[in-house]
């Protein structure tokens, strides 16, 4: 790990002022100045020599202002510095909003979970082995314009949807594909003092040309919490996870679902697929393929082959199109017959 300066900020004002510090980079996720929280990541980076921070941030005192989960008319508050353990043991959002604490659950370790805030989690960076490994010249992600070794090289584990000729590293995490097909939406609180709210889909980017661009924020925004609207469609939710090991493992492939129905018949459907994509993926296709009839198999089926048409495979990975479509299926299924309280 490289040299660096830590400092503490007591409230979000003191955490924005010190960001002013040092000119931003070119990138929220190539920044000269990082904020830490619960550090599951970041520390592992810099370790790894990925990121090199000359200067971090400890917002952890932050947890009393911004580490709240509470009960709105018209959805829930998830402070940004909730931790994935406070949430996924909140009586309401096991009630109301299932889709989120199965994707907890199911997501890191006890004791990962226990640090891990909201925030930094959806914040994540990819596992690519090639990112991770500074031995590998070759990561636009981490040296742009440096290439793509995973293109030919191991590419198991990569992503199938949202790639580009720079990039094939896949999004790891659990928790934001259950925002995202909850229609989430993220407040941000930028360094001159403004807030922002912004659709939770309008986080992440996919590569495109510039995959070291991860999301929309600045060097020195702060994530202030997530607003989860109500619906019908929240209590009939559920995440599914497949991975090579059930104990610890970061997803092959994984559906968020989440159902309005009458009956038998989808009113509305929200489906975010989770391991297959370069970013938090949210399959309309396969939305608009299921709406309105009647969920079986064969409709769920054809939302599955709606969902992975635009997928794209390289040398490992092509068997994620059939483990994508199955999970989704069962998603749906699984999601269909739960018990939901009127």
């Amino acid at each position: 790990m490289r040299q660096f300066v830590l400092e503490r900020a007591g409230d979000a004002v003191e955490a924005l002022r010190q960001s002013q510090a040092q000119p931003p980079a070119d990138a929220h996720v190539r920044a000269s100045t990082q904020y830490i929280a619960g550090g599951t990541n970041l520390l592992d980076l810099m370790k790894l020599d990925v990121m090199r921070p000359s200067r971090v941030i400890d917002i952890s005192s932050l947890t009393q202002e911004l580490g709240r989960v509470e009960l709105l008319e018209d959805g829930i508050w998830l402070g940004s510095h909730v931790r994935m353990s406070q949430a996924a043991d909140n009586a309401w959002i096991r009630s109301d909003y299932p889709v989120i604490a199965d994707s907890l659950w199911q997501a890191a370790s006890p004791q990962l979970r226990n640090m891990a805030t909201l925030a930094g989690n959806v914040l994540q960076r990819t596992r690519c082995n090639y990112f991770r490994d500074t031995s590998w010249g070759a990561c636009n992600k981490r040296e742009p314009g440096s290439g793509c070794a995973a293109m030919d090289g191991s590419n198991r584990r990569l992503a199938v949807l949202g790639v580009s000729d720079h990039c094939i590293a896949n999004y790891p995490g659990d928790l934001a594909n259950a925002l995202l097909a909850l229609d989430v939406e993220v407040s941000v609180l930028a360094v001159d003092g403004t807030s922002r709210t912004l659709a939770f889909e309008a986080l992440h980017r996919a590569p495109g040309d510039t995959p070291h661009i991860e999301t929309s924020l600045v060097p020195g925004d702060l994530i202030t919490g997530f607003k989860v609207p109500a619906g019908p469609w929240t209590r009939r939710s559920r995440y599914v996870k497949v991975r090579d090991r059930a104990s610890y493992d970061f997803a092959l492939a994984s559906a968020a679902v989440a159902l309005d129905m009458d009956g038998d018949r989808v009113v509305t459907a929200r489906i975010a697929l989770g391991g297959l994509a370069t970013k938090p993926w949210r399959s309309r296709e396969a939305e608009r393929a299921i709406e309105g009839r009647l969920l079986d198999e064969a409709s769920a089926g054809e939302a599955a082959e709606a969902a992975l048409a635009g997928a794209v495979t390289h040398a490992e990975n092509g068997f994620k199109i059939e483990l994508g479509r199955r999970t989704l299926i069962r998603a749906l299924m699984e999601t269909k017959v739960m018990e939901v309280r009127p």
